[in-house]
């Protein structure tokens, strides 16, 4: 429902190569802005990755999908969680849950009467980098931990200029980027945020980008722990790949870092010099989705569910007050 996203061509693009699933899309408010499959919405993206194409999330509905990938503007993903619920399809939902409190409670409700599963898309914590680290958290190895640093920086948005649209996105940088580590940290330590202080600019991109550009989040939690999340479109236009995460935690007993995007190739191009580089580590998004249909298929509870959504929420609520106030914000509790 919807191809806003940009995550929307990978995930379509996963979901037709899997022979057990028929997938169709809907994109009734997209219009392609460029000839490359980045540019490309509604039924031209649809007919460059050779999936079937509904003109209306009604007709696509009506089809009586098992579930629903919802990768629409953060801003609308209320009304389409909720025309998807009362469809009776199970729902993945892009990040962020929401861009406000009452929308994401809305959406928690609507699964829950109407007897659905909701999954986040946090695709980082299918990554079996992260399967090491918490295996290791879990085995007391790392004792108490303390401390985290977290970096998720990208290179703006251009394809999809709704990101830098508060209207749309519900912020910045801050909203795109803070919510991958802040899930990373709730399954690992299982932790709950307390307080919340926030710092952003926007001098990077500054004469088109409408919403902060650049940010520093630190968080903490009941636990004592203490996280610090660069959240900023940093990565210039000429970097190699579109960006990375990674994630420092120390604790009493070690400390442990890893980049989730590191497995690489490295190199110049022949031609300009200009540095290249090919991932070649294992695909987040196909695991995420495998354990999404796994749940449909089970009728089962998948993780991460709409709480995790509301709590990370939460987090991002919190340091946009922050940023009002200039003062340090307490979390809403879920």
């Amino acid at each position: 429902m919807s191809f806003a996203h940009t995550h929307a061509v990978g995930y379509l693009s996963t979901l037709a190569a899997m022979p057990d699933v028929e997938v169709r899309g809907s994109d009734p408010d997209g219009r392609s802005t460029g000839p490359t499959v980045a540019e490309l919405r509604g039924a031209d993206l649809a007919t460059a990755l050779g999936v079937r194409y509904a003109d209306s999330y009604d007709e696509l509905l009506a089809w009586g999908p098992d579930a629903v990938i919802v990768t629409s503007e953060n801003a609308r993903h209320r009304e389409l969680v909720e025309r998807a619920a009362a469809a009776g399809a199970h729902v993945l939902c892009e990040k962020p849950l929401a861009t406000t409190w009452e929308d994401g409670l809305a959406m928690r409700d609507a699964v829950d009467r109407a007897g659905v599963a909701l999954m986040m898309a946090f695709p980082v914590r299918f990554a079996s980098a992260f399967e090491r680290l918490r295996a290791t958290h879990d085995s007391g190895a790392l004792g108490s931990v303390f401390s985290a640093r977290g970096a998720n920086n990208g290179m703006l948005p251009t394809t999809r200029n709704w990101f830098t649209d508060p209207a749309l996105s519900g912020g910045g940088a801050v909203v795109d980027h803070v919510v991958h580590v802040a899930d990373l940290l709730d399954a690992l330590t299982g932790a709950s945020a307390t307080t919340v202080t926030a710092v952003a600019n926007r001098l990077l991109h500054a004469d088109r980008a409408r919403a902060e550009t650049a940010g520093l989040v630190t968080i903490t939690y009941d636990s004592g722990m203490v996280a610090a999340i660069d959240c900023s479109w940093s990565r210039p236009e000429t970097a190699p790949t579109w960006g990375g995460l990674t994630l420092d935690v120390a604790g009493t007993g070690g400390t442990v870092s890893v980049d989730f995007f590191g497995a690489a190739a490295r190199g110049l191009d022949a031609v300009d010099g200009r540095p290249i580089e090919l991932r070649y580590g294992a695909d987040h998004d196909g695991a995420m989705l495998r354990t999404f249909l796994g749940a449909v298929r089970a009728g089962t509870q998948p993780q991460p569910d709409v709480d995790v959504g509301l709590r990370t929420l939460a987090i991002v609520l919190a340091a946009q007050a922050s940023l009002r106030s200039g003062r340090t914000e307490v979390v809403a509790r879920v």
